[in-house]
């Protein structure tokens, strides 16, 4: 099923109004026919014909950035996301001595803008098929043995990714729905050299900090500008001096409209993960420990880094992309754990999955499938948690800078040998630009002292594991479970030369022989692990082989039991392309008191303390006492805006969401959630869930009196027009 024209009757929207009720929904692009009547009584003033056409004005204007969203909005590829999102290129591009982290960044050129580094991507939506028939029967064809059926899949998926592939100008993507029940390829124009054109002073960007991360309200300007390039032929080539900026067919245009209360917004973007259809049993495993214990791992880690980059900015620079996602991630877990707790998610989870399964029971026979199917989910789950401090340990572990390197190169070596289709997936020929950008830019968020410390983090811990969850392999390698042990392979850990760039380049095209006799102990390691590490994995195989045809069983029935109810259902997010849409809504705190829909720049002045994170630019603060607004204040504010609230409902990976008004216009960037409403990746909350977005005008206010950026205004001007 190809949808780059999907055609729907808005007549058949009109009778879901009530289904799609409230602002809840991360709707596919294949529902636009169910929620053409909501999005037009929520506000819409665009024939919602026009939204159908993934590839048309103004969805194709939407690109994803591989964990975060974005939007063209000029002729000249320019695309805009947020700050947040742009970090790790501006992180890439810092040093001690010019911290574009602090100073922020203004190209004042093409010439001028910066590589966003060899692993950064723009992937503009080109087209997308439904491939269930293919992967139900791949499935089936595997028989009873989940190990064969985890295989079938793999090869198909292969297949049609190499199928789609074969323009090296495209990255296809095989997404999963609703446990399995729906299979769609993603088919996207993946541009390779992707460069910054501007980003805001830190003390803009990240204004407020990990102290507001989360709060309303909020006075955060979340956004920076990058700009893609191709070849002198149009199509994708790696970053060369010789390129020029890309011209998307579509790009946004700013709002030419005052946004306001209660008008109506929505968002086109790429959510990473929800769990709405979890399992009770997974959601108390994730509320008692996962999230408890990955949240303190990396408050832990953030207090390693803390502590060292005190007398030691490099470390600070070369850490901050990694500090801010740990922040982001511990406070989110944190927000999550007490939203548990405050609207007792997991009595509402337990009531709604017993009703599932009586309404299951009452079926007869033919509930029964879709009992055993749970059931069999229940089991897989209890085998999963009896691993689950080891697999957290040694994955993290194997995830430091030189031993990450060493297993991954080793592991690479091991998959060269085998045929290009058989290899498994992240080792592949198209998967080695990818390998290449990480050894590469390696230097940069590296220093040999800080990756000691987290290797000695997690051996720290794994020594402290029960004996059942011990690895005999990585104890023969450790040679003991006390200190002395782990201060020994600490010490042999040192002498790695993976941290030289020149080193890391060699082993990249190193064979499986060289690797088994090599001296560095970081690839000793690999090597001496690296049997137990595939056998982890062929257990996980196995595992989703059984899920593979219990989970969409079991979801299906869930789907089923709420249309019986007349509710309608959406499918957890999954990193696909998605829809939510709303209005622009204040909301009572849980103190009671009413929170405004909109801040403003004085609101920014009355935080400034002159100490991170509330150390404005001194060109705001003058701009904002001098009431130099630049003619773009909201006469309804008497002031310029510069965050506003609505009650979309979105979640990580929609950083950097275009939010469209009622005519499609650009009116923000979606960058987070409040506190109150984080739970509700678990379970929606209609009354507190509310999306935090930077405005528009905030946006060109920063650009017109705060850091200039008068090349950027007049692009952005002139392709509004």
């Amino acid at each position: 099923m190809r949808l780059n024209l999907l055609a729907f009757s808005v007549v058949a929207g009109l009778g879901l109004v009530q289904a799609a009720s409230a602002a809840e929904g991360m709707w596919v692009p294949q529902q636009l026919p169910q929620i053409a009547g909501p999005l037009m009584k929520a506000g819409l003033k665009l024939d919602p014909l026009q939204l159908s056409n993934l590839t048309g004005d103004p969805m194709g204007a939407v690109v994803a950035l591989g964990g975060c969203t974005a939007s063209f909005v000029s002729p000249q590829g320019l695309v805009a996301t947020n700050h947040h999102c742009a970090y790790g290129a501006i992180q890439l591009n810092s040093t001690a001595e010019k911290n574009l982290i602090k100073d922020g960044f203004s190209a004042a050129a093409f010439k001028d803008e910066l590589s966003a580094g060899p692993n950064a991507r723009i992937y503009v939506l080109d087209d997308i098929t439904d491939v269930t028939a293919q992967a139900r029967a791949a499935i089936a064809g595997a028989g009873s043995d989940p190990l064969k059926r985890t295989e079938a899949l793999e090869a198909l998926e292969k297949k049609l990714v190499a199928d789609c592939e074969a323009d090296d100008s495209y990255s296809c993507t095989l997404y999963s729905f609703s446990g399995g029940n729906t299979y769609r390829l993603f088919k996207n124009l993946e541009i390779k050299d992707v460069r910054l054109a501007y980003a805001p002073p830190g003390s803009v960007g990240k204004f407020g900090g990990d102290v507001d991360n989360w709060m309303w309200p909020r006075h955060t300007g979340d956004f920076s500008f990058y700009r893609a390039y191709v070849g002198k032929d149009g199509k994708p080539a790696a970053f060369s001096a010789d390129n020029v900026p890309y011209q998307p067919k579509h790009w946004l245009k700013l709002a030419d409209q005052p946004l306001g209360e209660g008008d109506f917004v929505m968002v086109a973007g790429y959510p990473g993960r929800t769990d709405r259809y979890a399992l009770v049993s997974e959601f108390e495993n994730t509320a008692n420990w996962t999230y408890p214990t990955i949240a303190k791992a990396y408050k832990d880690q953030i207090a390693l880094v803390e502590a060292a980059s005190k007398d030691n900015k490099d470390i600070a620079v070369k850490y901050a992309a990694s500090m801010a996602g740990w922040n982001n991630t511990s406070k989110n877990y944190d927000g999550q754990l007490d939203g548990f707790k405050r609207n007792n998610v997991l009595a509402h989870k337990q009531k709604e999955e017993a009703a599932v399964l009586e309404w299951l029971r009452g079926q007869g026979a033919a509930g029964k499938p879709a009992l055993d199917a749970y059931a069999q989910l229940q089991a897989l789950g209890t085998q999963a948690r009896s691993t689950q401090q080891r697999d957290i340990t040694l994955g993290m572990f194997n995830r430091t800078g030189t031993l990450g390197t060493a297993v991954r190169l080793y592991r690479l070596a091991i998959e060269k040998a085998k045929p290009d289709a058989q290899r498994e997936d992240g080792y592949q020929e198209r998967d080695l630009p990818a390998i290449e950008g990480g050894l590469k830019q390696m230097d940069r968020r590296y220093v040999p002292a800080m990756d000691r410390q987290f290797q000695q983090y997690w051996l720290q811990r794994y020594v402290a594991l029960p004996a059942d969850q011990r690895v005999p392999a990585f104890d023969r390698w450790l040679g003991g479970t006390d200190a002395a042990a782990v201060d020994a392979a600490l010490a042999r850990l040192d002498g790695s030369r993976l941290g030289d760039l020149a080193e890391r380049m060699k082993w990249f095209s190193a064979d499986k022989a060289a690797f088994e006799a090599s001296t560095d102990p970081a690839i000793q390691y690999a090597v001496a692990v690296m049997p137990a590490l595939l056998q982890i994995e062929h257990q996980n195989k196995v595992k989703r082989g059984e899920e593979l045809v219990a989970r969409p069983l079991f979801l299906q029935a869930i789907a089923d039991y709420k249309k019986s109810k007349g509710e309608f259902v959406y499918p957890d997010a999954n990193l696909s392309l998605r829809i939510t849409f709303g209005n622009v809504k204040g909301y009572t705190g849980l103190d009671g008191k009413v929170q405004q829909p909109f801040t403003t720049i004085e609101g920014v002045a009355a935080k400034e303390t002159g100490v991170d994170p509330f150390d404005s630019p001194k060109a705001l603060l003058d701009a904002v006492k001098a009431k130099r607004y630049g003619g773009l204040e909201d006469k309804r504010l008497g002031s310029v805006p510069v965050d506003f609230l609505s009650d979309l409902d979105i979640t990580g990976g929609n950083s950097g969401s275009p939010v469209l008004d009622a005519h499609g216009r650009l009116v923000g960037l979606a960058f987070d959630g409040i506190w109150e409403s984080v739970a509700s990746n678990w379970v929606f909350d209609p009354v507190m869930t509310r999306m935090i977005s930077v405005d528009q005008r905030y946006m060109r206010w920063i650009m017109q009196e705060v850091a200039p950026a008068p090349q950027l205004l007049k692009e952005l001007e002139a392709a509004s027009k």
